[in-house]
């Protein structure tokens, strides 16, 4: 029961990482220096908790981190277009227009689908390295993670205003 209320908690912290991370990247008058050390202890942070809770063999980890930072890698890629997203909402949020809605709606479907494929993509990669189970495991990690980041981030960020 502790290990888990532990996860939890460094799952919270790491959702709330991101979403400092974001903060930082809206108020864009910090230093680029901040925003790579935040970077790296975000990252360090996740596997962290993934290195927690796959239970790898040496083997299995010698093959697994490999695959786990080509991944990482990309999926950065994916949530640093989330932040532009959200950079992009915020300045439209007091105007905002029925073509800038419809762009930022296109973009964040054009986003989950690149996550999707990402996801698709390395579960062939994943399961070249590891047995179907600790696969599973693995994918359960990233879910939780980004459900609670995506609530963080529901709970953080208002509705569209509309016209009345």
């Amino acid at each position: 029961m502790k290990r888990k209320e532990g996860n939890r908690v460094l799952i919270v912290g790491l959702a709330l990482s991101l979403l400092v991370f974001v903060s930082v990247a809206l108020a864009q008058d910090k230093p680029a220096d901040d925003m790579q050390i935040l970077r790296e202890k975000l990252k360090a942070d996740k596997k962290l908790l993934v290195a927690e809770n796959m239970q790898l063999t040496e083997a299995e980890a010698k093959a697994f981190w490999p695959v786990y930072e080509r991944y990482q890698a990309e999926l950065f890629l994916i949530r640093t277009r989330t932040i532009k997203l959200i950079t992009d909402y915020a300045a439209a949020y007091g105007t905002m227009t029925n073509p800038t809605a419809k762009k930022l709606l296109d973009e964040s479907i054009t986003i989950e689908a690149l996550r999707l494929k990402l996801n698709r993509a390395y579960l062939a990669e994943f399961r070249k390295v590891l047995p179907d189970v600790k696969v599973a495991r693995y994918y359960q990690i990233e879910n939780k993670i980004n459900a609670v980041l995506y609530y963080e981030f529901a709970a953080n960020i208002p509705l569209v205003k509309t016209e009345k």
